[in-house]
């Protein structure tokens, strides 16, 4: 992750090993998934999307303090970034992490991966950019996937409310709502130390809403957990994000959001596989909708004054 602003501005193309790196994203991404049912399972919900969170920005502090001086990252910059974090980790992470013990891994994964729609829908608002004709279809089709993959009308027999499914889709809206604002603010060059102080942040109000909560931090010594947050902070997200800004070098953003289908995709089959996670024929064709939405937006990027620009992609 070399210095300066063509460090970050989408050159010529996939190139050699890319699509290798690329596939390790997308399976560390659609682990998280697996690992935060892991993790629940020895912690408070909140308390893990902390420790998730300051492992995360610890490692990518480390890192970007050895090869990425901060410069030209000033003070009002560091404020905004961990202010960012509210939304961007506290209130996304805090959402999903409290609805993950309700709805398997990888229904979660469809719903939070709702996140591109939520961007078409709030662009014009934050960026000034232009929805078509194709978006709208995208958007629509979209949610008409997430209606089919939550199925409101069958919460009462299946002996289930509908409040994780909202909880998750408005974590994804928290999530697109902060990206675009992170667009909006922050230079390409400066998007990397952004992304380590708005997991500081969101992890600094995470801890306080937890003791606030009451929601207890023990057994922290316990191995299941610290391999399910070893997961979650260290590969899929210190590591992750540090290889989608790698990429972000030769692929242009556009490009690698049209294969966020991907992410929700291989969640669906590492919990088919390890939970034993099935969906009925109505929820199939839901998550084929969803993906079709996700992938007609990323295939079709929104313009925007601030120009398309690198973005915080990846859950």
């Amino acid at each position: 992750m070399g210095g300066g602003a063509d460090a970050l501005v989408p050159k010529s193309g996939w190139r050699a090993g890319d699509v290798g790196l690329f596939a390790v994203v997308v399976f560390a991404w659609a682990g998280n998934y697996l690992f935060v049912r892991v993790g629940e399972g020895f912690v408070a919900p909140l308390w893990l999307a902390s420790l998730r969170a300051g492992i995360g920005a610890l490692a990518i502090g480390g890192y970007l303090a050895l090869r990425r001086p901060l410069g030209a990252f000033s003070r009002r910059d560091v404020r905004d970034a961990l202010l960012l974090g509210i939304p961007n980790t506290a209130v996304f992470l805090g959402l999903w992490f409290v609805a993950a013990p309700a709805i398997a891994p990888g229904e979660t994964a469809v719903l939070v991966y709702t996140f591109p729609l939520w961007v078409a829908v709030f662009a014009p608002a934050l960026l000034g950019s232009h929805l078509g004709r194709r978006h709208a279809y995208a958007v629509g089709l979209g949610f008409v996937g997430v209606v089919l993959v939550s199925e409101p009308w069958n919460a009462a027999v299946r002996g289930a409310d509908l409040l994780p499914f909202l909880e998750l889709l408005a974590a994804a809206i928290s999530w697109a709502v902060a990206t675009l604002l992170f667009q909006r603010r922050f230079s390409p060059e400066k998007l990397p130390w952004a992304n380590g102080y708005q997991l500081l942040g969101g992890a600094a109000v995470l801890i306080g809403v937890s003791v606030a909560a009451g929601q207890t931090a023990t057994p922290l010594a316990s191995p299941g957990l610290w391999v399910a947050a070893a997961w979650l902070g260290l590969l899929g997200t210190a590591f992750a994000y540090g290889v989608w800004f790698h990429l972000l070098r030769s692929v242009h953003a556009s490009a690698l959001s049209a294969y966020a289908f991907l992410v929700p995709l291989t969640a669906l089959g590492l919990s088919a596989v390890f939970e034993g996670e099935r969906l009925i024929l109505p929820q199939l064709v839901g998550v084929l909708l969803v993906v079709l939405g996700i992938y007609l937006v990323g295939t079709n990027p929104l313009s925007s004054r601030t120009g398309p620009g690198p973005t915080l992609e990846g859950a």
